[in-house]
């Protein structure tokens, strides 16, 4: 079995030495590189070949958008994992508007480190649940007051699975609940949530609200 290749960056000694421990008791996951340095990051990578980049999003201050940037420009198949304690809604927008594949919480559990690396690895978009949900308010409350080209709407492909998790957001339900009903877990729901923001294309401003009542 390939094992998934990942370039651990933080500045933190401590923090880094205990993720790269935690990352490197996985059967399927290896930490290649553990470093505090992002000046020669690019030619770690080449040399590397990573799967994957988890790095600190305080890291490198104002600099960081633009890492992420030139890392997706030079690695488009490089998936990116931000990490910071509780980043702030204009942090995630910037960085998913720059390439980041998901955020995670310092203060996460193993389990969610591990599944998240995991489900980036292979395409998913993983962020915070609390951060889905302020970003799904915004759309809904924006729906209230604006409108939307139907035929826009009508046109997006939902896997039958994402049509339900769209449902049960609009019940109220916590992402918890939504896996339990339809037995998925809380991070692959979370990645479900994302995947409907990317598909409904909050630049067109194509909202959940309006597309609930198509489907």
């Amino acid at each position: 079995m390939n094992k998934i290749r990942l370039i651990l960056i933080d500045d933190n000694k401590l923090l880094r030495e205990g993720i790269r421990t935690m990352i490197n008791k996985q059967n399927d996951i290896k930490v290649v590189s553990a470093t505090g340095d992002r000046i020669k990051v690019h030619e770690k990578i080449l040399a590397l070949k990573p799967d994957l980049l988890l790095m600190d999003l305080g890291l490198i201050n104002k600099n960081s958008i633009e890492l992420v940037k030139s890392l997706r420009k030079k690695f488009p198949k490089l998936k990116l994992i931000v990490m910071d304690i509780l980043p702030i809604q204009s942090d995630i927008n910037q960085f998913v508007k720059a390439g980041a594949s998901g955020f995670i919480l310092k203060d996460a559990t193993n389990e969610e480190y591990m599944e998240t690396i995991r489900l980036v690895t292979k395409g998913e978009k993983i962020f915070p649940s609390q951060l889905h949900s302020s970003l799904f308010s915004k759309i809904v409350d924006s729906a209230v007051t604006e409108l939307t080209d139907s035929k826009l709407v009508k046109s997006i492909r939902m896997t039958k699975d994402e049509k339900k998790i769209i449902k049960l957001i609009s019940s109220g339900l916590s992402d918890k609940e939504i896996g339990e009903k339809l037995y998925l877990s809380a991070v692959l729901v979370k990645g479900h949530k994302h995947n409907i923001l990317e598909k409904l294309a909050l630049s067109e401003r194509v909202q959940i609200a309006v597309y609930r009542d198509t489907i």
